[in-house]
């Protein structure tokens, strides 16, 4: 519930005025069924804007510091993080890579929309790598 009030109500309405997104291929996008939306990760922004123009839920693959936050910022962040349906994975070791891809498999599994980013983190220069 709280992903869709926060696309199209909370969320979505705001970023939407403010970046005016464009996009092209998303008719390659499934209607239903397991996919995979390998994405370039330029700005933390992303997160936002990939789910705000594709109409069916993206469940992402996010590192766990995102959910282990401190203090109020830290609460709300791992809370919100938590309530979009996001799935926290630790990126520290061969075991880990092991069981974010387990995570992965499932989640396409139950015929969700996988989103992730192949280089692991946002690009520093905006180029691929």
């Amino acid at each position: 519930m709280w992903y869709w009030l926060f696309k199209y109500i909370l969320l979505g309405p705001v970023l939407a005025v403010l970046g005016r997104p464009k996009i092209t291929g998303l008719e390659h996008v499934p209607t239903d069924g397991p996919a995979i939306l390998a994405s370039n990760h330029l700005a933390v922004m992303d997160s936002f804007y990939l789910p705000l123009v594709v109409s069916r839920r993206i469940t992402f693959l996010a590192k766990q510091e995102y959910f282990t936050g401190t203090g109020i910022k830290g609460r709300f962040l791992a809370w919100f993080y938590t309530v979009v349906g996001q799935v926290p994975i630790d990126r520290t070791d061969a075991d880990s890579a092991q069981a974010a891809l387990t995570t992965a498999k499932r989640i396409l599994g139950e015929g969700k929309l996988l989103g992730m980013y192949p280089e692991g983190t946002r690009s520093p220069d905006g180029r691929l790598y």
